[in-house]
């Protein structure tokens, strides 16, 4: 028998946008190198390695973000437990909308996410760190 999802990936992401901040490119271009901000980027090691990432960014695939921010977690990593805003990525701006409203939930803050992603910043020609430039 088929499976009869009952609420479908844009309502999900529609209602995380209703619960979080969402910033430009430029909002996010003027903070990125700021030392109050951190950037999370949440896509596949494979999908950073083809097309890199915002300089300087943390990288927590989206499968441990829950781990990787409880303090009570085996996996907990202290990027997590700084007093500082928390601006997620992705590639378009819906898994960084779930995470962030998962993270506000979660009771980490202040968040953000990036609408648009790693796309919208990477078409802006904005600075992109690669394999190359380590």
């Amino acid at each position: 028998m088929a499976q009869n999802i009952t609420t479908g990936v844009n309502s999900l992401v529609a209602k995380a946008n209703a619960k979080v901040t969402t910033i430009s490119v430029k909002d996010a271009l003027e903070f990125f190198d700021k030392d109050d901000h951190v950037f999370i980027d949440l896509r596949d090691i494979r999908e950073i390695k083809r097309s890199g990432k915002i300089p300087g960014a943390f990288s927590c695939p989206r499968g441990m973000l829950e781990f990787w921010i409880d303090p009570a977690s085996p996996y907990h990593k202290e990027v997590f437990n700084q007093d500082k805003t928390y601006v997620f990525y992705c590639a378009a701006g819906w898994r960084s909308a779930l995470s962030a409203q998962t993270a506000q939930d979660m009771g980490l803050g202040p968040v953000c996410h990036i609408g648009g992603g790693f796309s919208e910043w990477s078409a802006s020609e904005n600075p992109i760190e690669t394999q190359k430039s380590r």
